[in-house]
């Protein structure tokens, strides 16, 4: 059986990553293949449980190591447990973020650097990467917009002050220029519709 393929969205709070994810896995499905739509920190049991002490942390929250770890073991659960499983049954996998998440906010806007981030992934998840990572990107203003319009609370990464969401921008930015062929930056601004477009253009050598 050939195996599936694997496809993240990256990108800061607000940049419609869970929305894209669903309408591509929408259009994979019309196109009769099988699709599992998952997301990061989670996906597993144990992801999940493990989400919940990211986004709603006991006492004062996580030092910065702290949270790379429990990002990282996170990760680890979940490609062991469905990523890998998934495709290897030829399936493909749709993940709102993986690693660049990790690189962007922990080792780029946190501090730790990437090569520990790097480091961590290569212990937890063998290194293993997305077939593409479509990064969405938009105007500041715009994606805080969209994000207020939600009407939800914001959890322990959301709530954290601008510079560090600059930052986390900055960093994704830096990572995609270092690998414009596995990163592709889609605007996400506009209709979800036109955007969706953008991403299948973004993908359209894996598309059978």
């Amino acid at each position: 059986m050939a195996r599936g393929h694997f496809i993240a969205f990256e990108g800061g709070e607000g940049a419609g990553k869970s929305t894209q994810a669903r309408l591509l896995a929408e259009t994979l499905r019309e196109r009769g293949l099988t699709v599992k739509v998952t997301r990061e920190p989670g996906g597993t049991p144990g992801a999940e449980a493990i989400r919940n002490l990211l986004l709603a942390p006991p006492g004062e929250g996580w030092p910065p190591q702290a949270e790379a770890l429990l990002f990282a073991a996170a990760r680890a659960d979940h490609v062991a447990h469905l990523i890998r499983p998934a495709l290897a049954q030829g399936q493909w996998v749709i993940c709102d973020r993986f690693v660049d998440s990790s690189r962007a906010y922990q080792g780029g806007a946190g501090g730790l650097g990437d090569d520990a981030i790097n480091a961590l992934h290569a212990f937890g998840s063998d290194g293993m990467r997305p077939d593409r990572v479509i990064l969405l990107e938009g105007d500041e203003a715009a994606l805080a917009e969209r994000l207020a319009s939600r009407g939800e609370a914001a959890d322990a990464i959301e709530g954290r002050p601008a510079t560090y969401h600059r930052a986390v921008a900055a960093a994704f930015r830096a990572l995609a220029e270092a690998d414009p062929q596995g990163i592709v930056r889609i605007d996400a601004i506009g209709a979800p519709r036109d955007v969706h477009n953008r991403v299948l253009a973004a993908i359209g050598d894996l598309l059978p």
